[in-house]
Order: structure tokens, then sequence, then C-alpha cells
């Protein structure tokens, strides 16, 4: 189980981290369309989301704290899908489409993220892979 669980770490964290490399290395950017969306403050946001995806990525892609990392991971992708991805404010057919997968895609990882926040919190050192033992413990 233990390589399973890395196997699917690794594959989990892809997204989160080329994401990061976007939010970081392009803030300009990535800003620009945050303050399309009406993110106030959004070259702070988008740097703050930029580490936010960082910290959670590889936390749980090396098993620093990888619960915390994946609570992290879930605290960006709910209010991201409601503030980036508002489908309901679109009025053109393609982009109401277009927006509503993204939605969909975030709060569908959001949800794996609170998964993995769960078996690593209540797994502890049971897990096995990880650098270091959890942070938090759900029995």
């Amino acid at each position: 189980m233990d390589v399973l669980v890395l196997i699917g770490r690794i594959l989990f964290v892809v997204l989160f981290l080329g994401a990061s490399v976007n939010h970081l290395g392009k803030t300009a950017a990535m800003a620009g369309y945050a303050k399309s969306r009406g993110v106030p403050f959004a070259t702070p946001a988008t740097l703050a989301t930029g580490t936010m995806l960082l910290f959670g990525g590889l936390s749980v892609l090396l098993g620093i704290w990888a619960d915390l990392g994946a609570l992290v991971l879930f605290l960006f992708l709910v209010p991201t899908a409601v503030l980036m991805h508002a489908f309901w404010r679109e009025t053109e057919a393609g982009a109401r489409q277009n927006e509503m997968l993204h939605f969909m895609k975030d709060l569908a990882l959001g949800g794996a993220s609170l998964m993995l926040f769960a078996l690593i919190a209540h797994a502890g050192d049971e897990l096995g892979l990880m650098i270091t033992a959890p942070l938090f413990t759900i029995d």
C-alpha cells in the first residue's frame, strides 16, 4: 500500500507544482487574469496562492507534514473554485461550460485533498514512505 500511496501522491501534485511555477514565475500575467475575475489585491494574492501551491505540493510529494500540505491545497482549491470559476456569471455558453468544468475540477480536487488529509492524519506513522509524521491525528 505504501508504494501505491506514494505513486498517488506523485501524480496528485503534478498539477499543483505546475500551477505554482506559473503563479510565481509569470506573476504579472496570472495577476492580470485574477484581477479580471474580480480578485482584490491580485498580485499579492497570486504570490500567496503560488506559495500555497508550492508548499502544499512539495509537502504532499515529499511526505513532509503531508497532512498539512493536503489541507493547504484544500484551502486553496475551494475559494479558487468560487472566485475564479464562477460559471454562473458567464453569459456565453462556451465560456459558461468551460468555467463550470474548472469549478467542478477544483471542487473534486478539493475533496480529494480533504480525503488525503484524513488518510494521512488517520494512518499516522503506519502509512510509510513519508519523511515526517503527520502534524494532525484523527482517530
